[in-house]
């Protein structure tokens, strides 16, 4: 009832209380967070869980049901049970095809792969091409250039990126995704 979330910061990303607890629970089951969502109603949150597996194979059934059922023990434990009430709705699921990107370890391991970024330093949304990241973990990559057609490359810092995720496209032999 009108209480204030309490607010983490590591490296530059605001993290809910929330987000560190789900994060913190997902490493002692092995798996990555992605991105956790809370909505629905006081009464009746509804928190949604992106999750990711460690060795870079796809999140399967198992995996989801797995973190759901060591989320919810948690969740459900007496000391906890404050955090989101005793009627809440936890659904977790894989990345999906527009995986967020959010951390420097995300965008280091979809080097090459294509992203949709939105920034004020690229003029808005772009789909570009994840050339790499430096040492100081400044984000390099590569935007088509308009009608010319050449490309320009922009070292951006992760902080000048509102928003990006992988960009989903078909090919003629299924989804590369």
């Amino acid at each position: 009832m009108g209480e204030v979330p309490h607010i983490f910061l590591f490296s530059w990303v605001v993290k809910s209380e929330l987000e560190v607890v789900v994060e913190s629970r997902l490493d002692e089951l092995g798996f990555d967070l992605v991105d956790v969502r809370r909505g629905g109603s006081r009464s009746r949150p509804i928190v949604e869980v992106r999750i990711d597996r460690r060795d870079g194979e796809k999140v399967t059934v198992a995996d989801c049901a797995r973190a759901s059922r060591g989320l919810e023990a948690w969740f459900d434990a007496p000391e906890h049970a404050g955090l989101l009430g005793e009627r809440y709705e936890l659904q977790v699921s894989s990345p999906g095809t527009d995986r967020p990107l959010k951390t420097v370890r995300d965008w280091q391991r979809f080097v090459g792969r294509r992203a949709s970024v939105k920034s004020a330093a690229l003029g808005g949304r772009k789909e570009v091409e994840i050339v790499g990241v430096e040492d100081d973990g400044t984000i390099v990559i590569r935007a088509d250039g308009g009608s010319g057609g050449a490309q320009a490359e922009h070292r951006l810092p992760l902080s000048a990126i509102d928003e990006a995720r992988l960009a989903f496209s078909w090919n003629r032999s299924g989804v590369d995704g």
